[in-house]
């Protein structure tokens, strides 16, 4: 892992584990990522998500989605990274492929969805899409 992007490894790691359609994938237990995990279990994309114990930081085993042998992630994209953060205000959050995919925001309130701050009237950096 490269250390300075844990949430784009951490992305590469699931994407990775769908190609080769495994079953689950042991990830790095961050308090970010569990907020991205619960909220792609809450819109369908993973079946669920545990904490495994290990000697260090503790990990999270992600239980991965499929349906008739497909995966219920087609893709997942890191979007604002160190070298280059990408925020948008209220009225300018996007829609992935018009409103079918899943846009995660970091906000002044929480990790949310991009559909939640279009509710709540607030803006914050674009994570990643999910499609």
């Amino acid at each position: 892992m490269s250390r300075t992007d844990l949430i784009a490894d951490i992305l590469t790691m699931i994407r990775n584990s769908i190609m080769i359609k495994r079953e689950n994938v042991d990830v790095p237990a961050l308090k970010t990522m569990k907020s991205i995990l619960e909220i792609l279990k809450r819109e369908g994309y993973i079946d669920n998500f545990k904490e495994v114990e290990d000697k260090r930081q503790g990990m999270l085993r992600v239980y991965l989605k499929y349906t008739l042998g497909k995966p219920a992630i087609k893709n997942i994209k890191r979007i604002s990274k160190p070298g280059l953060r990408v925020y948008v205000k209220r009225d300018t959050i996007p829609l992935v492929l018009r409103g079918k995919g899943l846009s995660i925001l970091s906000t002044p309130k929480g990790i949310m969805t991009g559909k939640e701050a279009r509710a709540k009237g607030i803006g914050g950096e674009v994570l990643c899409y999910v499609w």
